[in-house]
């Protein structure tokens, strides 16, 4: 959802040491928490817990200390977050990406152009929502949640308060994902045991708002589902960069402006480099207990961009959306759910 900005009075590491702290302490809690028996046994991990905390905090208390905390939570919602992700790649290999292969980029590409197309259709002659909302809540919830809203805002130039209610949307049902999924591979466990929680995992990263809510809800059904969610919503990221293109072309063709700037598009490099880490860790070059140290740290660096994402999720935002835009992004959630699960089991069952 978009930051509020506040003064900076230094740029000093002590402007950005508040917050650090605050999702620091928040991920230490939740990472107690979680290997608590009974918590673990109802599915909530260190990063299922560190986001719920921080919506709590962010809805309560934290207002009152954000002005001295927001430089630094923003800098775990956004840097720690895309460190957290290329870290991850150090639990992986190559051949676990290349597992996931041309089925999942034929999944994410099937899901991602036909929830856009959803969304314009709904949005636009349903809803009858303005041009710039029903892109930005498509796009989020198309690709890659708030992280694709804020990067469709400058090639659109969309005003601050229709980023807002966009992120506000993808956020709210991306954060519901995160506890439905896990039920969801229960059910379909016992329904349809063919299904292993590797493909589950395609599903769920295919499917899946956020980066980091993918990460929650896989780390909640198993370590397996977990590596295919991640590595399928990765390329799903990585299609951003050419979604920005023909949205820019779209612009371009519709509305040329003459003698006006172009928008560089700006490439997700973070998804790039999580795809050469894994392939470096393909080489088994770094020692095991070197690797335990790094995924130590990996799940702490999450957790605290968890409680981040948690802390700037405000519900008094999803009053001013209004009630057509939650009901746009309702719809585009209910049919990743299942137009996506749909678009999944019919590549599997191809075979491709």
């Amino acid at each position: 959802m978009a930051d509020i900005t506040y003064p900076r009075h230094t740029s000093s590491v002590t402007t950005f040491l508040p917050g650090i702290l605050l999702t620091l302490a928040i991920a230490t809690l939740a990472a107690g928490a979680g290997n608590i028996p009974w918590i673990a046994n109802l599915g909530l991990g260190a990063l299922t817990l560190a986001i719920v905390v921080g919506i709590v905090l962010g809805n309560s208390v934290y207002p009152r200390f954000e002005p001295q905390c927001h430089s630094g939570v923003i800098f775990a919602k956004q840097k720690l977050l895309r460190l957290g992700i290329i870290l991850y790649g150090f639990r992986l290999t190559f051949q676990q990406v290349l597992d996931v292969g041309i089925s999942g980029i034929l999944i994410d590409v099937l899901t991602l152009s036909s929830t856009f197309m959803l969304a314009c259709w709904v949005g636009r002659r349903w809803l009858k929502l303005d041009r710039d909302t029903v892109w930005l809540i498509g796009a989020g919830s198309s690709i890659c949640g708030a992280a694709a809203v804020l990067a469709t805002e400058p090639v659109i130039k969309a005003a601050p308060a229709k980023v807002a209610v966009a992120v506000a949307t993808v956020v709210l049902f991306g954060t519901a994902a995160i506890f439905l999924y896990p039920l969801i591979w229960h059910e379909v466990a016992q329904v349809y045991p063919a299904m292993s929680a590797a493909q589950f995992g395609v599903y769920t990263g295919s499917t899946m708002h956020e980066v980091a809510q993918v990460v929650a809800a896989g780390h909640a059904i198993s370590p397996e589902a977990e590596n295919t969610a991640v590595i399928a919503k990765m390329l799903r990221v990585m299609m951003l960069a050419p979604f920005l293109l023909f949205i820019g072309m779209q612009i371009s063709r519709t509305a040329p402006q003459a003698g006006g700037k172009k928008t560089p598009v700006t490439f997700p490099w973070f998804a790039l480099l999580f795809i050469l880490v894994a392939l470096f860790n393909s080489f088994n070059v770094l020692p095991a207990h070197w690797l335990s140290y790094i995924n130590q740290a990996d799940n702490i660096i999450l957790a605290m961009a968890m409680a981040a994402l948690g802390l700037t999720t405000r519900f008094s935002q999803l009053k001013q959306a209004g009630v057509r835009p939650l009901l746009l992004g309702l719809v585009l959630f209910i049919w990743l759910i299942a137009g996506g699960g749909a678009i999944n089991l019919a590549v599997h069952q191809l075979g491709i």
